[in-house]
């Protein structure tokens, strides 16, 4: 197939060569869904890692000390420019991905959404709050935020650009510098985004990408933050959050799931059929927040399941940049092909039954395949409890909410979760009962995630800390307690006693509770 006119051997090169690299070799970053290299990405070694740290943290110092307003400005110019030029991001996406082009356009739209919440609500969380000293009048402290210095980001191939840029804006906004490293696979999106930044009038060196085998340059990236974003499995989140602990550094980290859809027995069918289809095969099913399981009221199970495989049967699968020709993409590589592939098999050989789907297409491409629905799932089966991470569901059938709860939350896992019912306040009840950090009533996944005022994140083995709302920027800052004290008066005072003071002290507690005056 034609690579995108955008997509020039000039153009990848320039993006590329933005990584430092003295002698790491390169990667052979391929174009998804036909397996030829687009480009050769460079390396970097821990000691390149060093000195991108080192120059971000020179640029930090200089970009900290700017006005907010005047950091803010750079923000408004890039997100147009991500306006103007979303065809070619789109473009890289899809190559380096092999996504579905609307996809892919999805994933461009959640960077200008970040920057136009956090454009908003940085000049207030940032300023400076004054607060109450212990002694009336007489004292005061101010909390001030400062930037916590360099952010390390370490970003999934899932959604490259979206997190590997959008976790970045709250960091520089808040004055910090950010070395990001991207997934090998997925490396020139966020490299374009850092190129656009740049024209923006973001400082140079600033923002750095590094690349290479995360168990290669991981421990330096880590190991040179003030603070470091992950987003990925969980068993590389527990590796990274020890890391972090041993250098009592903070660190965010969204992890997998096993998320779970539950269909009320009053649902609108037509609608949840709708949602689930989407919930499945958003990406292929590579999408953290992604269904993977279904608990379905005993009463519309039938009707569900009929309409859902149907639904699932129609969709059309290719490789294509056209927004209009396929439903679906590929997935990010035979490996993870592979991966998904053997936990459908697993699931057949210990008695599960496919609906639809289960097969591999190489007649499309190298990574694709067909969504699939699953029955019999049980939890000894890989893809009963495993975040499988592919367009596979498994039904189940339930004959109570009491039951659905339970099983849904039968899992380590507790990202996202999925309520669909008719009456509205029923579902929300449900939802409260679910063990996850995010919960969408009558849609699957994109309501909470697109809910940029609200923290996103998960609980359980699913992460710790969250992107998104207030502590999506603030947790980028350390919190500086300014006290004042006009007169020291806080002891006893000239002949006193100190069992007069402790007297006079406890007198004066009781009057503040009474009084609103702490």
């Amino acid at each position: 197939m034609t690579r995108p006119a955008s997509l020039t051997d000039a153009f990848l090169q320039r993006l590329v060569s933005r990584v430092p690299s003295t002698s790491g070799g390169t990667w052979k970053l391929t174009e998804v869904y036909t397996g030829d290299v687009l480009v050769e990405l460079p390396q970097s070694t821990p000691d390149d890692i060093e000195q991108a740290y080192a120059e971000a943290r020179a640029a930090q110092r200089e970009w900290s000390q700017w006005p907010l307003r005047q950091r803010l400005k750079v923000f408004k110019k890039f997100h147009e420019l991500l306006l103007e030029r979303n065809e070619t991001i789109v473009d890289l996406v899809q190559a380096e991905s092999g996504k579905a082009r609307r996809m892919a356009f999805e994933e461009t739209c959640d960077v200008p959404m970040v920057i136009s919440h956090y454009l908003k609500r940085a000049p207030r969380l940032l300023a400076d709050k004054r607060h109450a000293g212990p002694v009336p009048v007489i004292s005061s402290s101010t909390e001030v935020r400062q930037p916590k210095g360099v952010v390390g980001v370490i970003a999934p191939w899932n959604f490259p650009f979206a997190t590997g840029m959008s976790d970045a804006m709250p960091a520089l906004m808040a004055g910090n510098g950010v070395v990001l490293k991207p997934d090998n696979k997925t490396a020139l999106s966020p490299l374009y985004g850092v190129e656009l930044l740049e024209e923006a009038g973001l400082p140079k060196g600033l923002f750095q990408v590094v690349c290479g085998e995360g168990a290669a340059v991981g421990p330096a990236v880590i190991d040179g933050a003030n603070y470091v974003m992950f987003t990925g499995s969980t068993a590389t989140g527990r590796v990274i959050g020890e890391r972090a602990g041993r250098n009592l550094i903070g660190c965010c980290l969204e992890l997998g799931g096993k998320n779970p859809m539950l269909v009320l027995d009053d649902a609108d069918i037509e609608e949840a059929v709708k949602g689930a289809v989407f919930g499945v095969t958003a990406n292929t099913g590579q999408v953290c927040m992604h269904i993977e399981r279904m608990y379905i009221a005993t009463t519309v199970y039938d009707a569900f399941r009929d309409q859902l495989v149907a639904a699932l049967e129609e969709l059309t699968i290719g490789a294509s940049y056209s927004f209009d020709e396929y439903d679906l993409g590929s997935l990010i590589s035979v490996d993870h092909r592979d991966r998904v592939l053997s936990h459908i098999d697993d699931a057949v050989a210990k008695g599960a039954k496919v609906l639809t789907g289960g097969r591999a297409r190489p007649d499309v491409g190298p990574a694709f395949i067909e969504p699939t629905v699953l029955e019999g799932v049980t939890t000894d089966m890989l893809a009963g409890t495993m975040e499988t991470f592919g367009p596979v569901v498994a039904l189940h059938r339930v004959g109570s909410v009491d039951e659905a709860v339970k099983l849904a939350n039968d899992t380590d896992y507790g990202l996202n979760a999925s309520v669909w019912g008719r009456d509205v306040k029923r579902a929300t009840a449900v939802g409260r009962r679910l063990e996850a950090g995010n919960v969408n009533i009558n849609d699957t996944l994109a309501t909470a995630y697109a809910s940029k005022g609200t923290p996103s994140g998960g609980v359980k083995q699913s992460g710790v800390g969250a992107r998104h709302g207030d502590q999506g920027l603030l947790k980028y800052t350390d919190a500086i307690n300014l006290a004042v004290l006009k007169k020291q008066v806080m002891g006893p005072q000239g002949d006193q006693t100190y069992a007069a003071y402790a007297k006079q002290t406890l007198m004066s507690l009781k009057i503040m509770r009474k009084t609103r005056l702490r």
